[in-house]
């Protein structure tokens, strides 16, 4: 038994068939990046202005670590997300629209994945 209406049934998700879902995922992430912000700062705004080996130490906890490397993944994420959705409203080009779209989801899965990287190897190398 189905409760949608019958031209629900024959419209289905909508035009671009993702919309709940990325409706969802802006969300997730935004309550994710709250306390991730909130746990980054509290381990990392220590270590300003310290030396290099403070610092050096201070990501070598395991913990610190972590919660930076989420934090630069889900706040990176969430950036291309939210590029996504600007470039779609006010680019009309097809083929700018594409070059766009491209461009900026590669370019913050890359820095995502440098930050990423380089917490890591601050973490277990020094």
């Amino acid at each position: 038994m189905s409760y949608k209406t019958g031209l629900g049934r024959v419209i289905g998700p909508g035009s671009a068939k993702t919309g709940a879902k990325d409706w969802f995922s802006g969300r997730v992430l935004s309550v994710a990046l709250v306390p991730l912000m909130l746990l980054f700062l509290c381990l990392v705004a220590p270590l300003i202005g310290q030396d290099y080996d403070t610092v050096v130490a201070g990501f070598a906890n395991p913990f610190t670590a972590l919660v930076t490397i989420l934090c630069i993944l889900v706040a990176f994420r969430h950036l291309a997300d939210g590029l996504h959705e600007v470039i779609i409203d006010y680019v009309h080009s097809r083929g700018l629209l594409i070059i766009l779209l491209a461009g900026t989801r590669l370019g913050c899965y890359f820095l995502g994945a440098a930050g990423a990287f380089s917490v890591a190897k601050i973490a277990f190398i020094g």
